[in-house]
């Protein structure tokens, strides 16, 4: 004996109502293949900016040397992610300087029947004439003059000692 399926599969109603459909759905799509096709046109410009894909402007911040401006500084915040450890810190300005450096090249002396030694000293391209004991240049006096070597001081009793003919690089305050 068939089974329940076999018989139904193979009943005349079942073949005559699937034979019905496919008619139906053959009919549609031959119906469908005559139609309208979209309404494509032809497009216009519009004055809306056009949105790259990629941002970007965006991605050329993340790389920047400058820092953001929008950088949280609250540190107790609920993200743990979130640190300033990170985050450069401006190095204090360095102060002023106090003090700067010359050339100074001792040139000899000369004296006078009636007069004291007065020493010559070249200051970059300038030539400083003083007599001995006098201030000669910033803070810097002449204490002592000789063939070889002119002796300066200053009011911290600091020496220094130029050889003649040779250039020496003196700190002195700045005024």
């Amino acid at each position: 004996m068939k089974s329940i399926l076999a018989q139904a599969l193979g009943s005349r109603w079942f073949v005559v109502s699937v034979h019905l459909s496919l008619w139906l759905l053959l009919i549609l799509v031959l119906r469908g293949l005559g139609a309208n096709s979209p309404g494509f046109r032809e497009g216009h410009a519009t004055a809306l900016a056009h949105h790259p894909l990629l941002p970007a402007d965006s991605l050329a911040q993340l790389f920047s040397a400058e820092p953001s401006a929008k950088r949280s500084t609250d540190t107790n915040a609920l993200n743990p992610f979130l640190t300033s450890y990170f985050i450069p810190r401006q190095a204090p300005a360095p102060p002023p300087p106090t003090t700067r450096k010359i050339e100074l090249t001792y040139l000899g002396f000369y004296q006078t029947a009636q007069g004291e030694k007065q020493v010559i000293v070249r200051f970059g391209d300038a030539f400083l004439v003083s007599s001995v004991g006098a201030k000669l240049t910033a803070n810097l006096f002449a204490a002592g003059a000789s063939m070889q070597s002119l002796l300066l001081t200053n009011p911290a009793a600091g020496t220094n000692l130029l050889l003649l003919n040779t250039k020496k690089e003196i700190e002195v305050p700045i005024q």
